[in-house]
């Protein structure tokens, strides 16, 4: 049965070209559509929608609005952001995706664009991804602020009782769909003493990544930075992967481990594809790495865990199937039999301090 998809834009002709678009695919139909927030909170109060294609700029009530009153009521929807405002407004696409969207598409200035095969079948993806996600969670922030408390007396904990594991070790974090939210649950949580630098590919494209490492930066207690071309990895800092590049680590000059990218084509679909950062690392001399890989479509980080772990010491945490937005990178890592812990999104970062502990 097809999957029903609900419609929110202004612009008649978007709407038109949209719904040719969907309505072209078998597995979806529109079943509805609404030219602002307003009708288009009237139709979710009284139907079910399999996904909400959902535009930002809209008179009466905006996307963003429409997502805090679906908040605010606790009417749970999978939300696709689809406007011209999310290749420029990046933030404004991470504030939708802190709101309860799972993912967004960058829409054409112009009809005609749309019809490109390029963007359909972009725009089919993610609509897809989207109707096979688990529907958003509207946690309280007294329940974030209750895991925040418990992971920092953890850490008092770790600082008396050190972890077993000596040496130099290392983070590396994959996550896609559902990531940017999922990643305000667990970046955090990290201590500034934390004892190992810590890299983060989310599938993003390019002009989102830096916006994104910005706002974790903002709550964080560890540093984040977007990676530059260069930068040598240090203890107490998240590396988010640029978008539109692949990420490596490679031994510099110096000795020291720093960032490089290369402009290989997509790999898994994607760019940056965690594959090739966790192969960078399979010539390191860290002693211990963690890979935790997260909620997100696809299989992207089986493979280069698979190659990193017949030399390295890896020690893999995947995100549990109820807590994913959509359980398919961390599913494939499990169908792959390399996770040595599944972790719900809520205790990564706890199971991350035991495993690197922090520095004193």
């Amino acid at each position: 049965m097809a999957k029903k998809i609900l419609i929110v834009d202004d612009s008649a002709l978007m709407r038109r070209v949209l719904c040719d678009i969907i309505d072209s695919d078998i597995r979806f139909q529109v079943a509805d559509k609404a030219i602002n927030g307003l009708e288009a909170f009237d139709l979710l109060s009284r139907n079910q929608y399999d996904a909400v294609v959902l535009d930002v700029n809209m008179p009466k009530m905006n996307g963003l609005q429409l997502l805090e009153e679906l908040r605010k009521f606790k009417i749970s929807a999978r939300v696709m952001m689809a406007s011209t405002m999310t290749k420029e407004g990046a933030r404004t696409t991470l504030d939708a995706l802190e709101l309860g969207a799972l993912d967004f598409v960058h829409k054409p200035d112009n009809a005609v664009e749309c019809r490109v095969a390029e963007f359909r079948d972009h725009f089919l993806d993610v609509l897809d991804a989207v109707t096979n996600s688990n529907p958003p969670v509207f946690e309280s922030r007294e329940k974030i602020e209750q895991d925040r408390a418990t992971t920092e007396k953890m850490v008092e904990i770790v600082k008396k009782h050190p972890v077993r594991v000596a040496g130099n070790k290392l983070v590396a974090i994959a996550s896609s769909t559902g990531g940017p939210k999922a990643l305000q649950q667990v970046i955090p949580k990290f201590p500034a003493e934390l004892n190992a630098p810590v890299l983060v590919v989310q599938h993003m494209p390019k002009g989102f990544t830096a916006s994104l490492a910005e706002r974790l930066d903002s709550i964080s207690d560890i540093s984040v930075k977007e990676a530059a071309e260069g930068d040598e990895l240090e203890k107490g800092v998240v590396y988010i992967a640029m978008g539109g590049m692949h990420m490596n680590v490679v031994r510099n000059s110096s000795g020291r481990y720093s960032i490089h990218y290369t402009d290989e084509p997509n790999r898994e679909g994607v760019k940056p594809c965690a594959n090739y950062m966790y192969e960078s690392l399979i010539d390191s001399r860290f002693d211990s790495i963690v890979c935790v890989v997260m909620t997100g479509m696809g299989a992207d980080a089986t493979e280069g865990i698979r190659n990193l772990k017949t030399k390295k010491n890896v020690h893999v945490i995947s995100q549990t199937e109820d807590t994913c937005t959509v359980y398919g990178m961390p599913k494939s890592i499990d169908r792959a039999q390399l996770s040595n812990q599944k972790v719900p999104l809520d205790q990564i970062a706890q199971e991350v301090i035991l495993q690197v502990g922090v520095t004193n």
